[in-house]
This record gives structure tokens, C-alpha cells and sequence, in this order.
């Protein structure tokens, strides 16, 4: 007998609309089929997780299917869990009181999701994404105590904190033989903190570790002058620095030939649109030309489908990042996707995918 995961996104209506699809899921196996002459029947156990349209990203939607698996496994049948139920309402006050306190006992912990590069099929960098397990409220999202951070001043801290902590973790990768790139997001408050900028680089500037930052085109516009001027500090030190999200907030040409970068992130509203609307393809292509004549390489966020990633590969793309290579996972975790290559198990799929012709994306 042998145990396969398949993961399915899809759009419902709640939990409710959820649970029907997994019945019809589950009894479209009933009856055996034949395959090669033989007759074979699939038991499937079903687990899932539902929550609110804005959440569908969130690694607690995942995190709850998997748990969900898990008893639907000891159990059979179907688990299914709506995560917004158990979603407690978060007082911002408390959570900017209570974030220094986090830091100090051990709550904040990093999380890795690797970038991908497409045709060299191989593991180029990967993002440190900061997580909160709050003893009482459980996961809490990053939309909130970042924000949190931004209001108490905390930001500084919890960055300092991250950037020790992906010192260590990198210098150990890289020990093991995966000496590659991690990226920090950093806040646009921060890139007009004169003192953190003398911190960080104070700390970079005698790690010689690969270490990349991540700022957003609104951290730029908010003091375009001090950002720009502190960026290229971090880029004579070494620092990588990539355009994260690119076009969600207001693009601007004009910032953009300016920022000292080396790596242009298309946002995932485009990504995940990108094989089921006429436009999307179109502005993802001239992104990716757009940043190639700017010397810089492209990664795309949010791919969650071959279909994605073969249409991107086609277009040029250099790196890609998504559910469909690996989720956001801790150290350990993401040292065994090293040691197991797992990423090529996603591309080894769309091998097939680089002789196409580009009147793929034309068409689309």
C-alpha cells in the first residue's frame, strides 16, 4: 500500500461548502478502477482546513490542513477545521506591550522559504519570515505584531533579533555546504533610522555572511532621500538588496532606477492570476524585461501550480517562490529540503516547459 499527499486549493464558502466538496471528493472513489489490466481502489483520507478569503495565503490555513490530516489518518473519513474560529481578536495595544517580553523568552522564531532559480535548478536564497507562537493566542499573524513593532519602536529590536539569528543559521548552512543567500525584510520605518542603519551595518559589515534585504517600494516613497542614501550604504557593505511585492503599492520608475538592487520580486496578485486572466501575463512579461534591462534578476511570488511556472519560465523568469517548491518551514526542516533537493522534484515536472514557444504567454 502506498501513502500519497496531494494538496487542493480551492475557493468555498466556508466550512460548510468545504465539506461537501470532500464528500463528492470521497465518494467519486467508491468504485475500483482498472489501470494496465488491473484493478485498483483508493481509500483517500481527506483533511482541510477553512478560513476567511484574506487568510487563504496564511501559513495557519496550512498548518491546520495538515493537522487536520493527521487525525483524518487515526480517524478515516474527513476532518475538516475552520481556523477563523479559533482565530482570538488581537488588541494591538497589548500586542505592542507584550512583543518586547516576546523576544526575550524565546517566542519569536524564524521560518525559511527558498527562491528557486529556475533554469539553473537550483536553490539560489531564501527568505527568513519572523513567526510568533503568543502562549495564549497561538500563532500570531505577522500583519499584526509587525505592525505592532512599527508603533512601539520595537522594529529595531525584533530586526537586530532576526538578522543574529539568520547570521548563525546562514553560517551554519553554509558549514554544511549550503552556502546560500538569506534575505531579511526590512521595514521602510527602519530605512529612515540612522541608528539602525549604523547598527546593522556594524553588524554585517564583519559577519562575511550572504545576507540579502528585502524592502518594499512604500518603504522607499515614505522619505525617498534617506532611503536610497542608507540602501546603498548596505549595498557597499555587500548586502543584496531586492525589491519585495513589486507592483502592489505605486511602482515608481523613478525610485526604481535609483534603488541599488539586484533583485526584483513580482507580486504574488499577479503570480497567482497569471493563467487564468489576459492581462496578468502581459505586465509580468514587461516586468521581467523591465528589471532584466536593469540589470537585475526577477522572482516571481506565490507559485502554486505547474501551469504557473511553466508560463514563467517561458517569459524568462530567473526565480520562483511559492507552495509549489516549499512553504515556509524552520531551520531544520529546510536543512533536509537542502540535503534532499526536494525543489527538483517540483521541477523536474516542467523539464518540458523550457523548449516551449513563447506564443504561450501571448495566447494566455
Amino acid at each position: 500500500m502506498s501513502d500519497r499527499v496531494v494538496a487542493v486549493e480551492f475557493d468555498t464558502d466556508g466550512v460548510g461548502g468545504a465539506e461537501t466538496a470532500a464528500v463528492r471528493l470521497q465518494e467519486s472513489f467508491a468504485q475500483p478502477f482498472n489501470f494496465e489490466g488491473s484493478r485498483h481502489l483508493i481509500h483517500p483520507c481527506i483533511g482541510g482546513a477553512a478560513g476567511r478569503a484574506r487568510d487563504r495565503e496564511d501559513v495557519r490555513l496550512v498548518e491546520g490542513a495538515e493537522k487536520a490530516l493527521v487525525d483524518a489518518r487515526e480517524q478515516g473519513g474527513i476532518v475538516l477545521r475552520d481556523v477563523a474560529q479559533h482565530e482570538p481578536e488581537i488588541d494591538p495595544l497589548e500586542l505592542i506591550h507584550d512583543l518586547p517580553r516576546a523576544i526575550e523568552a524565546g517566542e519569536i522564531f524564524l521560518q525559511y522559504q527558498p527562491k528557486v532559480h529556475v533554469r539553473r535548478q537550483q536553490v539560489a536564497s531564501a527568505e527568513a519570515l519572523v513567526r510568533w507562537q503568543h502562549p495564549s493566542r497561538g500563532l500570531v499573524l505577522p500583519g499584526a505584531f509587525i505592525q505592532a513593532a512599527e508603533q512601539s519602536r520595537v522594529i529595531a529590536e525584533l530586526t537586530l533579533w532576526t538578522l543574529d539569528r539568520v547570521l548563525k543559521d546562514q553560517r551554519d548552512l553554509a558549514q554544511s555546504g549550503y552556502d546560500i543567500p538569506i534575505f531579511v525584510n526590512i521595514s521602510g520605518v527602519l530605512l529612515t533610522d540612522s541608528a539602525f542603519v549604523e547598527q546593522a551595518c556594524s553588524v554585517l559589515g564583519k559577519s562575511g555572511a550572504k545576507i540579502g534585504f528585502e524592502i518594499t517600494e512604500t518603504a522607499v516613497i515614505r522619505d525617498p532621500q534617506s532611503a536610497i542614501r542608507h540602501l546603498q550604504r548596505f549595498a557597499e557593505i555587500g548586502v543584496a538588496i531586492a525589491i519585495d511585492d513589486y507592483g502592489a503599492g505605486l511602482s515608481s520608475l523613478a525610485y526604481l532606477k535609483q534603488l541599488p538592487a539586484r533583485e526584483l520580486k513580482i507580486d504574488k496578485l499577479f503570480v497567482t492570476q497569471l493563467t487564468s486572466s489576459n492581462r496578468d501575463p502581459l505586465i509580468v512579461r514587461s516586468t521581467i524585461d523591465l528589471a532584466h534591462a536593469l540589470d537585475m534578476e526577477v522572482t516571481a511570488e506565490g507559485v502554486e501550480t505547474p501551469a504557473a511556472m511553466a508560463l514563467l519560465s517561458v517569459m524568462g523568469c530567473d526565480m520562483i517562490q511559492g507552495y509549489l517548491i516549499s512553504r515556509p518551514v524552520e531551520i531544520g526542516t529546510f536543512r533536509r529540503f537542502l540535503e534532499e533537493a526536494a525543489h527538483l522534484k517540483a521541477l523536474d515536472s516542467q523539464r518540458f516547459s523550457f523548449l516551449r514557444s513563447d506564443r504561450l504567454w501571448k495566447s494566455a
